[in-house]
């Protein structure tokens, strides 16, 4: 029998840091790994840590590495201590299809996204993306200052 998995959407948002705190706790439920993404490169909406300037030149390498940080730096504010026990992926393009994918590739039982963060209670494209495709249940948490 496989471990189950849970996958969690992280982006540089307050937002990200509740559903990462609500992913953790469903992976302690579900006695499951937990996986976070995070995405970087192409639309910094969907995703992209913002480290640099537009202007400033970077590398690929410089991009993985930034996303890397960010996603280190919002595990441990989330996380604390258990931040540690999180298995970390900084995936090259877009949000949406990385978490898809990533949910399919090792057969997550959920996949957890922050939500818009915007005044709206309709879902970001990354969200919708998500919720059209996931192969698995999909649990979108509000932005707390929104909901």
């Amino acid at each position: 029998m496989a471990v189950p998995v849970v996958v969690v959407g992280v982006k540089e948002s307050k937002g990200s840091r509740a559903a990462l705190r609500l992913a953790a706790q469903e992976a302690r439920y579900r006695d499951a790994t937990l996986i976070a993404v995070m995405a970087y490169g192409g639309n910094p909406a969907l995703g992209s840590p913002a480290g640099r300037p537009v202007a400033a030149a970077h590398t690929a390498a410089d991009e993985r590495q930034s996303a890397e940080w960010a996603l280190r730096d919002a595990l441990a504010d989330a996380l604390g201590d258990q931040a540690e026990r999180v298995e970390r992926r900084a995936v090259p393009g877009l949000a949406g299809r990385n978490l898809v994918e990533v949910a399919l590739a090792v057969g997550a039982q959920l996949l957890v996204l922050a939500g818009g963060g915007t005044a709206s209670v309709l879902p970001g494209t990354t969200s919708q993306y998500v919720l059209r495709k996931a192969p698995c249940p999909v649990l979108v948490v509000p932005d707390a200052e929104t909901a």
